[in-house]
């Protein structure tokens, strides 16, 4: 056997025992979130316990001790967790849908495309703007001032892409409220009240916007939003108005509309979920 035979036989021997040692590992890791899954269900206490991706759908946890724990895409949707300590724990896409947290510490806890749509959390501590990376659209005893102007924007764009065009007008009108000063929401809003073919009250707001744009030395945005609140207001001159849900969010985004198709960058922008950075 000559020395390049001996030297590929022993990078296979090599790469085998790795291959082991690395399976070994999994299984070690497996074992290890498993006892600690067991340990969350029998004792409710694990503080800082690995439990990315665990199957806890409506699971009892009311008064855990989760604090620190890391609970990443984690699905906890239905579960009670009513008084529970989540604070410094890692909820990030992590499924709490529907699920009970009264009186639960949020404080410190990442949310960060958490989905809490659905979830009650009644008298639940959480951080100032700590749901403004999150999913919260129909979650209860949300406090007002945890609604902060990203968080109300983010679930207006959430209901909007849902069809629900009231809603999500609502929701953006309730950013506004907080910050009257971010032309996105007015488009936002404009485009939901153009959907429900409200065009005189879509057009303001897009001339609204256009006022804040043009303070921020943003002319060309200014100028384009002044030209589609033209537009809309000359379609209702010229024809019937749509019907709703196929009204001007569609024809902005779809661009069949030559004098709006100018408008349909901002409308982009308006209509992406700030900070999730999709």
């Amino acid at each position: 056997m000559n020395d390049s035979e001996c030297s590929l036989i022993r990078i296979q021997q090599l790469s085998g025992v790795m291959t082991l040692i690395a399976l070994l590992s999994m299984a070690g890791t497996q074992a290890k979130a498993s006892d600690e899954l067991i340990q969350v269900l029998q004792e409710r206490s694990c503080r800082g316990c690995r439990l990315a991706d665990a199957d806890l759908v409506h699971a009892d946890l009311r008064d855990a001790d989760l604090s620190d724990a890391k609970l990443m895409r984690a699905n906890l949707g239905q579960a009670q967790l009513d008084g529970a300590d989540l604070s410094g724990a890692d909820l990030s896409f992590t499924s709490l849908r529907g699920a009970s947290l009264r009186g639960a510490n949020l404080t410190g806890t990442l949310l960060y495309g958490t989905d809490l749509r659905d979830a009650d959390l009644t008298g639940a501590q959480l951080n100032p703007n700590a749901l403004d990376e999150a999913h919260w659209q129909g979650a209860s005893g949300i406090s007002a001032g945890i609604r902060s102007h990203a968080a109300l924007h983010n679930a207006g764009v959430e209901a909007f892409q849902a069809g629900r065009w009231s809603a999500a007008e609502q929701l953006f009108s309730d950013a506004i409220s907080r910050q009257p000063g971010q032309p996105l929401s007015w488009v936002a809003r404009g485009i939901c009240r153009g959907e429900q073919a409200k065009d005189d009250v879509a057009a303001a707001d897009f001339r609204y916007a256009a006022v804040i744009y043009e303070k921020e030395g943003q002319a060309t945005w200014a100028m384009q939003l002044r030209k589609a609140a033209e537009s809309i207001q000359g379609r209702r001159l010229k024809e019937q108005s749509p019907n709703e849900g196929n009204g001007l969010g569609i024809q902005l985004l779809s661009n069949t509309i030559a004098g709006l198709r100018m408008l349909a960058p901002i409308a982009a922008k308006a209509l992406i979920p700030m900070g999730l950075g999709f």
